[in-house]
C-alpha cells in the first residue's frame, strides 16, 4: 500500500471512491474473484450431476467428486498461506488460477469419470489456494483498520456464490451442456491468471514476505495421513464386498484418528487447537458439533438432484432453486440473528442444531416421496439452522480456546468443515453403492438409495444436537478454557 492509503481511511470508515481511484478497490475485487470462482464451482456440481452421470456413467464414483475437491482445497489452502513467505504474492495467485483453470478444463473435456475426478482434484488445489491467498492479500495489501469491512464483503461474496452456483450450473446445463459449465470456469481462471501481474502491481505483492521470521513448517505428515484416510474411506464404497469394504473403512477411520493425533503432536504446524474433541470444554463440544453436522449434511448437495431427477423427473432447474434456497436461508438468518444478545447465544446454538437435524431427518421421507414443498421445507430448515447457529458457535469456539490459540481455533472451524465434507462425501458413496447405486443409475436403484442415504446420517445429526446441548449446560458457561 502507498502512504496515501492512510488518507483514504478515517478511523474505520472506508472512502470507497478514493480506494477506487487509487486502484486498491480494483485489487480487492480481483482477489475476491478467486473466492467467487471457488465457492460457485464447489456448489455448482450438485445440479449438473444428473446430466454428467448420464454421459460419463460411473455413478458409483459420484461421492468422490466432492471428496476429492475438498481434499485438494484443504492441502492447497494450508500450503498457500506458507508459500507467500518465499514466493511473491502475485506469482502465487497466478499459479493458483492456472491450476484452477487447468482442472476446470480437464473436467470439461473428460471422456470418463476417472479423468473427471483428476480434474476435480486439480480444481480443488487451485480453488483452495485462491481462497487462502485472498485472505492473505487483505492482510498484506490493505490497512488493518478496514479489514473488518473487507472480510465482511468477502463473506457476502461467499454467500452469493454458494446459492448462485447451483443456479448457474442448472441454467448452463439446461440451455447448453454440463461441459460448458466447467468451460466458463476455465475461462475465468485463465483470465485471472493473465491479470495477476497487471492488477497486483504493488511492491507488497511483488516480493516475498521478507523479515517476518521463519514460516511455520508445512504439516506434511498430518495432511498426507488425512489424504490417505479419505481415499481409503471412499475406496470402501467401490465394488462393495463385506470384508474388503469393512477393512478399508476401518483403516480410513483409524487414519483419521491418527491424523488428529499427529496434528496435536506438532504444535508449530498444527491445524487445530488443544482440547479438540474434549467435551469438558465448549471448544471440544463445538468442534464435535462442526464435525458431526459437516459430515451428515453434505448428502443432499451431492445426491439430492440426482435422486430427484431420476426418481421423480424433477427438472434440474427446480433442484437448483431448492439448493439455492438452502444457501439463501443460511445467509439471511445469519444476518437476522447476528445482533441477538450474547447471553442467548447458547440457546440459539441449540435451536440451530435442532433445525439442522430436523431437516436432515426430513429428507429421509421427503426425497423418496418427491414432494417439492416438503423437500424445500427440509432444505430451508437445514440451511437456516446453519445460519442461526454457526456465527455464535464459531464465537464460542474461539472464545473458549486457550491463550495463544484463538487464531488457530478461528481457522480450524472452516478446516473442520472441509474435512467433514470430504469424509461425508466418501461415506455417502459407501451408503449409496451398498444400497444398489453401484449397479447403475435407474429408478429402482434410486428408490433403494433415497431413504438410506439420509437415515444413515441421522445418528450424526443426533450427536451434533447432543454436543449443542453440552455447550448450553451451565457447567460449560466459562468463556475460556483452563490453561
Amino acid at each position: 500500500m502507498t502512504a496515501a492509503c492512510g488518507n483514504k481511511v478515517a478511523g474505520s470508515r472506508v472512502d470507497w471512491r478514493a480506494l477506487w481511484a487509487s486502484g486498491d478497490l480494483a485489487r480487492f475485487c480481483f482477489i475476491s474473484l478467486g473466492i467467487l470462482l471457488h465457492a460457485t464451482n464447489e456448489t455448482m456440481v450438485a445440479t449438473i450431476m444428473p446430466a454428467m452421470v448420464g454421459e460419463l456413467a460411473g455413478v458409483q464414483l459420484v461421492g468422490w467428486s466432492l471428496a476429492i475437491y475438498e481434499l485438494g482445497a484443504i492441502v492447497a489452502g494450508a500450503a498457500a498461506g506458507r508459500l507467500v513467505n518465499y514466493v511473491a504474492l502475485h506469482s502465487n495467485m497466478m499459479v493458483a488460477a492456472l491450476l484452477y483453470a487447468t482442472g476446470a478444463l480437464i473436467c470439461a473435456t473428460a471422456p470418463a469419470m476417472p479423468l473427471f475426478l483428476i480434474g476435480r482434484l486439480v480444481e480443488g488445489l487451485g480453488g483452495g489456494a485462491l481462497v487462502s491467498l485472498a485472505f492473505v492479500s487483505v492482510e498484506r495489501l490493505f490497512p488493518r483498520n478496514i479489514w473488518p469491512q473487507l472480510f465482511g464483503i468477502i463473506s457476502a461474496i461467499w454467500g452469493v456464490a454458494a446459492f448462485s452456483g447451483p443456479m448457474l450450473g442448472a441454467i448452463i446445463t439446461e440451455f447448453l451442456s454440463w461441459r460448458w459449465a466447467f468451460g466458463v470456469f476455465t475461462l475465468g481462471g485463465a483470465a485471472m491468471a493473465l491479470a495477476s501481474f497487471i492488477v497486483l502491481d504493488t511492491p507488497e505483492a511483488a516480493k516475498p514476505r521478507a523479515g517476518s521470521g521463519t514460516a511455520p513448517p508445512f504439516p506434511y505428515p498430518a495432511l498426507a495421513c488425512l489424504a490417505v484416510s479419505v481415499v481409503l474411506i471412499a475406496a470402501a464404497g467401490i465394488d462393495i464386498a463385506l470384508l474388503r469394504s469393512s477393512l478399508l473403512l476401518l483403516s480410513g477411520l483409524i487414519g483419521l484418528a491418527l491424523f488428529f493425533r499427529i496434528d496435536a503432536l506438532r504444535p508449530r504446524s498444527r491445524l487445530f487447537p488443544s482440547l479438540l474433541f474434549s467435551w469438558r470444554s465448549p471448544l471440544g463440544s463445538g468442534m464435535t458439533m462442526v464435525a458431526a453436522f459437516s459430515v451428515a449434511t453434505c448428502t443432499f448437495t451431492i445426491y439430492g438432484p440426482l435422486l430427484l431427477t431420476t426418481l421423480h423427473g424433477i427438472p434440474i432447474l427446480t433442484t437448483g432453486y431448492i439448493i439455492a434456497a438452502e444457501s439463501i436461508a443460511w445467509s439471511i438468518l445469519s444476518i437476522l440473528i447476528a445482533n441477538a444478545p450474547l447471553e442467548r447465544e447458547r440457546l440459539i446454538i441449540v435451536i440451530g442444531a435442532l433445525m439442522i437435524a430436523s431437516g436432515l431427518a426430513g429428507f429421509a421421507y421427503t426425497i423418496p416421496a418427491g414432494s417439492i414443498p416438503l423437500i424445500l421445507l427440509c432444505a430451508l430448515l437445514q440451511g437456516g439452522g446453519f445460519g442461526v447457529c454457526w456465527p455464535f458457535l464459531t464465537r464460542v469456539i474461539v472464545a473458549s480456546a486457550r491463550d495463544g490459540e484463538q487464531t488457530i481455533a478461528s481457522a480450524a472451524v472452516p478446516t473442520m468443515q472441509r474435512i467433514g465434507y470430504a469424509v461425508g462425501a466418501a461415506l455417502a458413496g459407501i451408503v449409496a453403492n451398498a444400497s444398489s447405486f453401484s449397479e447403475g443409475l435407474n429408478r429402482e436403484a434410486a428408490a433403494g438409495v433415497a431413504g438410506w442415504l439420509f437415515l444413515a446420517f441421522v445418528p450424526l445429526g443426533i450427536l451434533g444436537c447432543i454436543a449443542a446441548l453440552r455447550i448450553a449446560l451451565p457447567a460449560m458457561r466459562p468463556q475460556t478454557a483452563a490453561g
